[in-house]
């Protein structure tokens, strides 16, 4: 029977598309669906989520409880009748009395279990009730003062031998352990450590019914949570946000080591450190050597408080940084123990969707709900994480430092370990081959034949002479022993002191240091750089002296896993760059839904969400029929948006003011004529907008070249007399800045411009600024787009996902799987990019697209619904420039 709700709690009185979106909501996961949700962003998508799926939730728990109580109560009735009559029968009818005790044996069970799981719910709200109302539990009290203390000295302690001289004691935590079998490491706890054991251990190990919300990046979850924390659930919902080490950890020392690879070494290294400490404590005979670093973080009893706060208080990943530094808890560990009795889980796109770093947290989806939010490139997405590629010059230094690591250490390996590092060396070795180089020699100075081959995997596995390798027991081997951990550890600690992080081309130490890569390294560590250099530069070389002293093992142990897919999933990629050092072997994953479907199948309900999902269909055919996913188990949302529908102004342009057709085809849009148009109309579009304009171009080059004929032909400088102009930067951390200086000249102009209107911003498509900035009211009047954004039809890797898509999908409409891939990867960039505009119901923009074929029925039927409605096509330049003018000199009149 479907389950309804007439009403849902709300901060406020919710749009009427905000009730319908509720309500569908409602009914997807009451009815376990795969639902696709789309509500353009301003529509106040991500409180429906939260105020439908958490009702949902509640009243899942509520009905639950009730059907639990009457099943106990039922069972209970059953047994005791049964008890009388076995009672009226007399002892004459023992062998009746036996077979009705193995009957009853069931139901006796049953009851157990029930009054089990409801003793266990009680305490566990009893638990919560505690924590909300600040009834601190004894232990945290009691301890808290003594554990500062203590954190303190062991952070002291921690810095203090971190200088100890080596010795061959200290590398006792390089020395993978004797490989043996999968029951080797049962009696350590599942973070690595022994912790101690609190009585109500076993209530928040069991997984109660959460909801797991994802998205793309940080900055989207923290603003989901904050979305929470306004809601009505915000007093009365268990939520955890998950992140990277990188992200969460505390500890200043670990924190500062920089990549994600070596803070999450240091901190795994701490962690065994801590276990053989607490393991000596307890009698058993501690070897010789310096005491070793353990993190004054990882502490179980602080670990359980701050659990316990993170459970009865709703924080963001900023506010955890804070109350762990104020516990002096480890906020990384703290929110994974949380995760079993959370209602609510906040976590990147990563940590569900693939397999192995979801085991890894923790995380047991079997019966729970996934919301995947911002999905439109959910395709995409998976994808690349389950995609690698490894360059030359990473394998000649891995296999370098592994070969190292073997030599110093061979007298103290079990043979085991001694086999599988030969075979991973062995199939390093088949890589370097394969890609035209030798290991043990510079792959700077390796020439390779520049080109670049497409392979299944198979036939790149023979290619490599690499076939014969069990690459299944490889990658239980990297699992099990942490080789690339302890490769990792091996080289910070060593490198720099007569062990080479990088290749070796001889044995003879002179030779070795007269190396293109070693030199520059050199000159990097040593600051020699003959001209002064600017602080961006200085950043990079700091980025690639970090990249390049690293073990890149934990990026081969990745794509020896990629190899392990079905030979029909995925291709390999062979790209020969002229040297080997920068040559690389890529695996792309042509089928992601053989990623998906595990998540589909374990799943109770699945929920993909966005603000434009279009098209769906080819959506729904690559990933959801593709993964088994049957058509009665998909139901699809979509709603307009909240503003009037006089406040947009799409306009499809097919020809500028001269009347030159605007054709942005790889022929024509290079041509003079085709950028001294472009230039006319945005100088046009500058005239009557007023406020931000922001220009997207279809590519990078494509804005160098046009800009750069702008600037020879005047039309730059025309532009700038009318608007200040602003570029989309080369480097991400630049972004904020431009942001910040675009918003200031556009509020400066509308108080007192001196002849300027506002700001122009160049972007591209698919750049940093299409995806996830918002360019609400004065900064973004108008988006215009020039040309179609295509993909690259050239590259091997697209070529071989049409050919795949092709071969394995049906086709439809009279255009095959891999044509519709080409179009709806540039109409989804498209929507992406001009829906940065609309961002909330008062807002109003104009949208210009600038080619003639944005007219064809095919291509408008893949636009966001609320913004095809209201799309008029022009052919000619003067009626649509007398539309744009009029919609702004109205807009300034309501103002008035």
């Amino acid at each position: 029977m479907e389950n309804v709700r007439a009403q849902f709690p709300f901060p406020y009185q919710p749009y009427k598309i905000q009730e319908e979106f509720m309500q569908a909501l409602y009914g997807a996961l009451d009815q376990s669906k795969v639902g696709i949700f789309e509500s353009p962003t301003g529509t106040g998508k991500s409180l429906s989520l939260i105020c439908g799926a958490l009702s949902w939730l509640t009243d899942f728990e509520e009905r639950r409880r009730q059907e639990a109580a009457a099943l106990l109560q039922e069972r209970e009735t059953v047994l005791s009748s049964s008890v009388a009559e076995s009672s009226a029968a007399g002892s004459s009818a023992e062998p009746d009395w036996i077979t009705d005790f193995v009957q009853k044996k069931a139901e006796r069970d049953l009851v157990s279990k029930l009054k089990e799981n409801e003793l266990k719910r009680k305490k566990r709200e009893e638990r919560l009730e505690m924590i909300r109302n600040n009834v601190q539990l004894k232990y945290a009290m009691k301890r808290k003062s003594y554990e500062e203390d203590e954190a303190f000295k062991l952070l002291q302690l921690s810095k203090e031998e971190q200088t100890e001289a080596p010795g061959d004691q200290e590398d006792e935590e390089l020395i993978i352990a004797e490989y043996e079998s999968d029951d080797e490491s049962k009696s350590r706890s599942r973070f690595g450590g022994a912790e101690e054991e609190d009585d109500d251990d076993e209530l928040v190990e069991e997984h109660v019914t959460k909801i797991y919300y994802c998205s793309r990046t940080h900055s989207q979850l923290a603003q989901f949570v904050h979305e929470v924390q306004k809601s009505p659930f915000s007093k009365d919902i268990s939520l955890v946000t998950l992140g990277s080490r990188q992200n969460l950890c505390v500890n200043e020392e670990v924190r500062r080591l920089g990549s994600i690879q070596r803070i999450n070494d240091r901190c795994m290294e701490m962690q065994k450190n801590k276990h053989e400490k607490q393991h000596h404590e307890e009698g058993v005979k501690r070897k010789r050597g310096p005491a070793k670093a353990v993190c004054p973080y990882y502490k179980a009893s602080a670990l359980q408080q701050m659990r316990d706060e993170v459970l009865g208080t709703v924080h963001d990943i900023e506010q955890l940084l804070k109350l762990g530094r104020e516990t002096h808890s480890c906020p990384y560990y703290a929110t994974r123990l949380a995760i079993p009795p959370a209602q609510l889980v906040v976590l990147p796109y990563q940590m569900v969707l693939h397999e192995a770093t979801r085991r890894a947290a923790g995380i047991q989806l079997k019966g729970q709900v996934v919301i995947i939010d911002e999905a439109h490139n959910l395709s995409d997405t998976l994808s690349c994480i389950h995609s690698a590629e490894l360059t030359g010059a990473q394998l000649c230094r891995a296999h370098s430092q592994l070969t190292q690591y073997a030599d110093r250490f061979r007298a103290r390996l079990k043979a085991k370990n001694l086999m599988y590092i030969k075979q991973i060396l062995f199939v390093i070795e088949g890589l370097v081959r394969v890609l035209g180089g030798k290991v043990g020699h510079n792959p700077q100075s390796q020439t390779t034949p520049a080109g670049t081959e497409m392979l299944t995997i198979n036939n790149f596995l023979f290619k490599a002479q690499i076939d014969n390798i069990n690459l299944f027991k490889l990658q239980k081997y990297f699992e099990k022993s942490m080789i690339s951990r302890k490769l990792g550890g091996f080289v910070e600690k060593y490198a720099g002191s007569g062990v080479s992080v990088h290749t070796q081309s001889s044995s003879n130490k002179e030779n070795r240091r007269t190396e293109g890569l070693n030199r520059y390294l050199q000159t990097l560590q040593n600051n020699q750089n003959p001209a002064p250099v600017s602080s961006e530069d200085q950043q990079g070389s700091a980025e690639a002296e970090k990249a390049l002293s690293a073990s890149p093992m934990m990026q081969v142990e990745g794509f020896f896993m990629s190899l392990t897919n079905s030979n029909a999933d995925g291709r390999v990629v062979l790209h020969r760059q002229g040297t080997l050092s920068e040559s690389s072997v890529k695996f792309l994953l042509l089928n992601p839904a053989v990623h998906f479907a595990q998540v589909l199948k374990e799943c109770r309900a699945v929920i993909i969400a966005g603000g434009t999902m279009q098209p769906v269909s080819d959506f729904k055919q690559e990933l959801l029929f593709s993964a088994g996913v049957g058509e009665e188990r998909i139901t699809e949302f979509s709603c307009g948006h909240v503003i009037p529908p006089e406040n947009i102004l799409p306009i499809v342009l097919c020809s500028g003011p001269s009347g030159q057709e605007l054709d942005f085809t790889f022929q024509n849009r290079d041509s003079p004529r085709m950028m001294d148009e472009t230039g006319r109309i945005l100088s046009n579009i500058c005239n009557v907008v007023p406020g931000g304009v922001v220009c997207f171009f279809p590519s990078y080059e494509y804005s160098r070249r046009i800009v750069s004929h702008w600037e020879a032909s005047g039309t730059l400088t025309r532009l700038a007399n009318k608007k200040k102009i602003f570029q989309e930067p080369k480097r991400a951390n630049q972004v904020e800045q431009v942001l910040s200086e675009f918003s200031r000249c556009i509020q400066r102009c509308a108080l007192d411009g001196g002849g300027l209107t506002g700001a122009l911003l160049f972007s591209v498509v698919g750049g940093k600024m299409s995806e996830g900035i918002n360019f609400s009211d004065e900064l973004g009047r108008c988006v215009v787009m020039v040309g179609m954004p295509y993909p690259n039809i050239k590259s091997p890797e697209l070529q071989e996902k049409m050919t795949y898509l092709d071969k394995h999908l049906p086709h439809s409409g009279g255009r095959s799987p891999g044509q519709a891939l080409i179009e709806n990867l540039c109409m989804k960039a498209v929507n992406q990019s001009i829906g940065r505009a609309i961002r909330h119901r008062g807002d109003y923009s104009s949208i210009v697209l600038c080619d003639r074929r944005y007219s064809r029925p095919a291509t408008l039927s893949k636009l966001p619904t609320w913004i095809k409605n209201r799309t008029s096509t022009h052919p000619s330049f003067g009626p649509a420039f007398a539309a744009l003018r009029k919609f702004f000199l109205e807009k300034k009149q309501k103002q008035v």
